[in-house]
Formats: C-alpha cells, sequence, structure tokens
C-alpha cells in the first residue's frame, strides 16, 4: 500500500502530538520523576495523631507546594507522615512541621515554617520529631463542642439573637466587606511588624498599672469632660456665635501682635528669664493664689461696716494703737552701733559685705517674718535666710545664743561671719568711727553704742531767754561776737 505524502506529513503530526501529550501526561500529571525518585528526597515527620491525614497530600513551605506525602504509617508511639520533597527547594531543618485544613471539612496537607533561616537545610532520611509538630482540634469534637454550646443557648433567645442579627446587619454587606477587607490588611501589616508588637505586647504592663492605679483620675477626668461637653451642648449658640466671629477676633489679634512686635521678643526675653524662678518657686506661688482671694476678701471686708449706716461718710472701721518699742528693735546680726550711719546723710555708699539680717532664734517673737524664716522651696519643712543655707545641710544657728542685751550684740558665739562697714580712707576715721547716740533733752535719757541706757541732764546748750528771732535782725550789744 502506498501512502501520499500529504498522507504520510499528517501522520507524523499526529504522531508528534501524541508524544507530547504523553509526556506531559507523564511529567506533568503523573510526575514520573517522582514516582521514581528522581530529584526527591524523604524526610519523616512525627505526628501525635493522623489528623485526617492522607496519601498524595500537598507539603508546602511559606505557602509554595514543596511536596507531597508519600505515605502516613501507625506506629506503636505515634503516626509518622513520609513527606517527598524537591531538591531544588532548600528548606532549614530547623523548622515546625503543622497539619492544617484547607477549609472547616476540606482536605489536609503539611505546612512546613521555618524556625530559624540560617540553619542547614534538610537532607534525605531527616526526622521532625513530635515536639515540633501540631495538628488542627479534630472536627468532630468541634462540632460537638459547638452543638453543645448552641443547646445551652435558650431557643427563644437563639431566635432573638438570629433576628436582631439580620436588623442589624440587614444592608452593611459592602460595609462589612469592607471591615474584613481592611481587617485583613491590617492583619497582614502586623504581620510584617510582629517584632515591634510584641515588644508592645511585652512591655505593656507597665503602661496597664499605670492606669489600673489612676482609675479614680480617669474617671474623674471622664466626668469632667462630660459637664464640659453637656455645657458645651447648652451654649451651643454661643459656641457658634465663638467661631463665626473668630475670623474677626484673629484680626484683631494679629493686629495686636503686630503692634507689639517690637516689644514682645524683649518681653518673652525677660519671661525666659523669670520662667526658671518661678518653676523653682511654684509651690509658693501656687500658696500666694490660694491666700489671695481670702486677702482680697478680708480688704474688702473692711469698706463694709458702715455701707448701710447713716454716717456722714462712708469709710472703714480701723483700730490704731501707738506702739513705741513692742516688741524691741531688733539688732542682733546687723552693724554695730558705732558703724551705723546717721539718717542725716545723704550719700549711697556700697552695701556691706556678708548678710544682715536679724539672727535671733527662729521661734523668737522679734521680727518674726524676718530672713531667718524665709521657707526653703527645694528643702520643704526647713527654714534658712540665706540660698546657699538651704541647698546646704547646714542648718541655722543664731548669734550670741539670740540675747542681743547680752554685750555687743554682733559678738558671736558660733563662729559665723559678722558684716564689717567700710569707713573713709583715713586710718583715723578708720580707727575712731564717730559715734550717734539719740539724746532726749527733756527726760535726759540716751542710748550708748554698747547698749547702754544712760541719764544726763545738761548736754544740750543753754536757752537764752534774752534771745529771740527778732533779735537776730538787731545788732549785737557791746560785748556779744
Amino acid at each position: 500500500m502506498r501512502l501520499s505524502r500529504n498522507t504520510r506529513i499528517q501522520l507524523l503530526v499526529l504522531l508528534a502530538v501524541t508524544a507530547t501529550a504523553v509526556a506531559v501526561m507523564l511529567f506533568g500529571l503523573v510526575r514520573l520523576p517522582s514516582l521514581v525518585g528522581l530529584g526527591r528526597y524523604t524526610v519523616t515527620v512525627e505526628l501525635p495523631a493522623a489528623a485526617g491525614l492522607y496519601e498524595r497530600a500537598n507539603v508546602t513551605y511559606r505557602g509554595t507546594e514543596v511536596g507531597e506525602v508519600r505515605a502516613v504509617n501507625l506506629t506503636p508511639d505515634n503516626v509518622e507522615a513520609v513527606l517527598s520533597l524537591r531538591s531544588d527547594i532548600q528548606i532549614p531543618s530547623d523548622l515546625v512541621a503543622e497539619v492544617h485544613s484547607v477549609s472547616a471539612v476540606g482536605e489536609q496537607y503539611v505546612a512546613l515554617s521555618p524556625r530559624t533561616a540560617d540553619a542547614p537545610p534538610l537532607r534525605d532520611g531527616d526526622r521532625v520529631p513530635a515536639d515540633r509538630t501540631t495538628t488542627p482540634v479534630d472536627i468532630n469534637d468541634l462540632l460537638d463542642a459547638t452543638n453543645r454550646g448552641l443547646k445551652a443557648i435558650p431557643g427563644d433567645n437563639l431566635r432573638n439573637l438570629v433576628d436582631e442579627s439580620y436588623i442589624a446587619f440587614n444592608g452593611l454587606g459592602p460595609d462589612i466587606s469592607r471591615l474584613i477587607k481592611g481587617t485583613t490588611s491590617l492583619a497582614a501589616d502586623a504581620d510584617k511588624s510582629l517584632p515591634e508588637l510584641l515588644n508592645v505586647t511585652d512591655n505593656i504592663a507597665p503602661l496597664l498599672n499605670t492606669q489600673t492605679e489612676t482609675s479614680d483620675s480617669l474617671r474623674q477626668w471622664a466626668r469632667r469632660l462630660a459637664d464640659i461637653s453637656g455645657q458645651l451642648r447648652d451654649r451651643d449658640a454661643d459656641v457658634q456665635g465663638i467661631v463665626r466671629d473668630a475670623a474677626a477676633g484673629g484680626d484683631k489679634v494679629r493686629e495686636l501682635f503686630d503692634s507689639l512686635q517690637m516689644t514682645v521678643p524683649i518681653l518673652a526675653a525677660n519671661l525666659a528669664g523669670v520662667a526658671p524662678v518661678m518653676v523653682t518657686y511654684r509651690p509658693a506661688l501656687e500658696q500666694i493664689l490660694v491666700l489671695l482671694p481670702q486677702g482680697v476678701a478680708a480688704v474688702q471686708a473692711i469698706a463694709v461696716a458702715n455701707r448701710f449706716s447713716k454716717q456722714a461718710y462712708n469709710g472703714s472701721f480701723l483700730s490704731f494703737n501707738l506702739n513705741f518699742n513692742l516688741p524691741p528693735v531688733c539688732s542682733t546680726g546687723f552693724l554695730p552701733a558705732q558703724q551705723r550711719r546717721s539718717p542725716a546723710l545723704e550719700d549711697y555708699p556700697d552695701r556691706p559685705t556678708g548678710h544682715l539680717y536679724c539672727r535671733v532664734p527662729q521661734d523668737s517673737q522679734f521680727n518674726v517674718r524676718g530672713a531667718r524664716n524665709l521657707p526653703c522651696v527645694t528643702r520643704p519643712g526647713k527654714r534658712a535666710p540665706t540660698v546657699e543655707m538651704c541647698e546646704s545641710d547646714e542648718n541655722y544657728v543664731p548669734l550670741n545664743d539670740g540675747l542681743n542685751w547680752k554685750g555687743d550684740p554682733n559678738a558671736t558665739l558660733s563662729g559665723q561671719a559678722i558684716p564689717e562697714q567700710p569707713f573713709a580712707t583715713s586710718p583715723a576715721a578708720q580707727a575712731h568711727p564717730i559715734a550717734i547716740a539719740p539724746y532726749d533733752p527733756a527726760t535726759g535719757m540716751y542710748v550708748t553704742p554698747d547698749g547702754q541706757v544712760l541719764h544726763q541732764r545738761d548736754l544740750e546748750q543753754t536757752k537764752d531767754p534774752k534771745r529771740s528771732w527778732q533779735s537776730m535782725l538787731l545788732p549785737p550789744e557791746a560785748g556779744e561776737r
């Protein structure tokens, strides 16, 4: 039988297509090389239970199919699954083998998850111990637990739950879909930031404990916020007026700052220098703000004593009592009497070196608001006359046991430094300073520089009864010059 040329060509094409189809079936579908073990190696996984795993189930590594289950064998202690893996994919030996299900009632597969990427790769004949394998919950146990849970719910309540859920979610399909997609994206992003999330989870306990310890403050803050919100709601018209007029007010404020742009920097610089002092003395400022309203109320109360009376004037009831030398003047700690300047002098010499203040005991009745009783802001409970003494461990010690009548009021028994007044440059003036002692000609009494009270009359010039202011206009008599 003789075949034509076209017939022979068609037969050759049919033969080539058939051979290609057979090759695809053998190598692609049947996977002939894997059946004979070419390009494959086997790994045994020890499982506590088969968990529905079957022969020829898929094996994945990081979501990619890398092999199949060759056999599932029962042993006296557990179940062994023999995995046939592709040799062209390097899988770390330090891994976890997890049996998962495609769906709640779907087929099972083995997922290989590496614990460290720098471990050596798996080799033919390696074993994965049971402590590094997991299996899913038995679907029968899950269904039984679900059935028991549903039976525990009364039928009427379950029916109401279904009806209310239908009402609640009716028409919200697109929104729920977006919520699910957003949750999925959030979970994916969280998986990428897993170390940071674990760090937050491990270290969030102190923050939560702080919230628990300050729960009362948080409740009080919430109540106050609710009060503020209620007031804003009740005064909605006023709030709208503020928002409506805010632009014009902002323009006025801008014009104010433009007019003050030359002085605001200077004011800000001055405030920057004052701010640290205000921070240091914050408790004292708070105390002033606490006492200021009471002080203002007391001052205002003075003027209301005769407000509605029939007196001809409206004034305040004040009682002025003249107390002379009660209590006595404190001179302990100040310059000695012979170094004090006369009030008649009009010059202004340099301030004496050292600290000048009343150095009597702190519980003395003299000068109770003196420098010795100033409270130390940085040392609560301590009082001292200087900042240096406040900041140090030194305690205040009065001069001369606090007795200014005991000899020289500046004679000290504690070794404290005594301020000295610089005198004129003349050595004579420095050696013999001029002492000033007030003298009362009516009583003849005066106080010496050492504090003694003496009595002596006729110290002033005797008044001439013949002399008067008119005699100053007359020529002097004979013998008067």
